[in-house]
């Protein structure tokens, strides 16, 4: 999900104004005249006004006080709530529909818009999960990032991708992910939990663990059935190990589809 092409518009016309502003305060880049110039700046010439404007977020203040650009104060209200924007690192868990899930360090979950690109096109979904560094931040009640994401080249483990899959879990379930920073604003977002069929499940599983197959395809096959059914009551309750369970349903495949290539030739 995206902003419109006008907010995505508006978007950077802010930002880049108010980095042109730090850039004219701090003197990083000098004979940059106008926020035109400025916005036309390779990305690694912003980088130093962008990482000065979030180290000293008293530069918000300071140019919604003096409002070098003239703007209205719609537009100034905007810029003032960044300063509620939040820097880290966060992994980046997949993409929704209602926004790209972010978890934080300390385990809080955020659903975030792209600004111009799906963030699915920016981050695809076969390298997720992904470390990156970003700057979350409020606009018109939805959370965008500032416009730049920096990527860690790392492999995470099944441990980290069950962890992060069960914090996801818990927070879709209980209603905790933050899909704002201005309630004022937010427009009506609700994550719905999904039906708990966990009860189900595990009265599945022990139906199961209890039947005797009476030939060797029977048991094949319940042992199929008994190991899918482990996988579902493990997602169920957010303790899914894909890289473990994986193994188990490849074991148990390839069982029953030897024995059914045997009885094939006979």
């Amino acid at each position: 999900m995206t902003l419109s092409p006008e907010d995505a518009k508006l978007f950077f016309e802010l930002m880049w104004k108010l980095q042109h502003y730090v850039n004219l305060e701090k003197g990083f880049h000098m004979g940059i005249d106008s926020f035109h110039e400025y916005a036309n700046l390779p990305t690694e010439k912003k980088l130093k006004a962008r990482d000065a404007l979030w180290e000293h977020r008293e530069f918000i203040e300071d140019y919604a006080r003096k409002n070098p650009d003239a703007l209205p104060p719609g537009e100034l209200e905007i810029i003032r709530r960044w300063k509620d924007s939040i820097k880290s690192s966060f992994f980046v868990m997949r993409h929704l529909k209602k926004g790209s899930i972010f978890i934080s360090r300390d385990d809080q979950v955020y659903a975030v818009h792209g600004i111009q690109d799906p963030l699915e096109e920016v981050i695809p979904s076969y390298v997720l999960p992904q470390m990156v560094e970003a700057v979350l931040l409020p606009f018109k009640g939805m959370i965008i990032y500032d416009g730049l994401l920096s990527g860690y080249n790392v492999h995470f483990g099944s441990g980290i991708r069950s962890n992060l899959n069960h914090t996801y879990t818990v927070a879709k379930n209980k209603n905790r992910i933050i899909t704002t920073f201005e309630p004022d604003l937010a427009p009506s977002v609700v994550f719905k939990p999904r039906k708990n069929i966990t009860p189900q499940l595990k009265e599945i599983s022990e139906i199961l663990a209890k039947l005797k197959g009476e030939s060797p395809l029977q048991k094949s096959a319940l042992s199929l059935a008994h190991t899918s059914i482990e996988l579902l009551l493990a997602e169920s309750q957010g303790a899914l190990d894909a890289e473990k369970q994986a193994r188990k349903i490849f074991k148990s495949s390839k069982r029953l589809l030897d024995l059914l290539d045997m009885l094939g030739e006979e």
